[in-house]
């Protein structure tokens, strides 16, 4: 085997993305994944968060979502290509609308495509927005970059009533200054 070929296969190894079942310790994750510049996967690390249940669709989490947060206006991406979202948020008009009406559309796909059987059936009170267009095609409304916690504190979070139902993760820590 040729010296190339045992460089190109060592590359190729060291480019594998990582999969971990338990989140690593801030040193592992400094050692193994950030100072290597690789991808991974964490499964299963978030199973003890409230929001793993809380936030369920299929577990009255739209309906916990709408009483927790329905009255913030939130800033949702309107997709020309849906229901196929390419992540170029440039391409994607921006709409302000409230999060009671996001929820209300989330709601209304579950029931058309039956996967509402534990969704309430009322979509009263999801609230009014006065959009032109985003009201006629609700499934090309999705939520994109709309934070649950705002380290920075320089501008007011629409979702930071979600925050005690997430828990900051200890490898991301010395990046966070809460």
């Amino acid at each position: 085997m040729s010296s190339l070929s045992v460089q190109h296969r060592n590359m190729d190894e060291s480019l594998l993305v990582q999969r971990f079942e338990d989140l690593p310790s801030s040193s592992e994750f400094e050692s193994l994944i950030e100072s290597r510049n690789v991808p991974a996967v964490f499964t299963g690390c978030i199973k003890d968060w409230k929001a793993f249940v809380k936030w369920n669709p299929f577990n009255g989490g739209l309906d916990y979502l709408q009483e927790r947060v329905g009255s913030c206006n939130v800033e949702a991406m309107l997709s020309r290509s849906a229901p196929v979202f390419y992540g170029n948020l440039r391409s994607h008009e921006r709409v302000l609308l409230p999060f009671s009406t996001f929820i209300g559309y989330c709601k209304q796909r579950m029931q058309t495509t039956g996967c509402g059987h534990d969704v309430s059936s009322r979509l009263e009170g999801h609230g009014e927005t006065g959009l032109e267009h985003a009201e006629d095609f609700p499934e090309q409304i999705y939520l994109a970059q709309v934070p649950v916690m705002n380290v920075d504190n320089e501008e007011r979070v629409q979702l930071e009533s979600l925050r005690e139902d997430i828990e900051l993760v200890c490898i991301f820590s010395k990046f966070l200054v809460v």
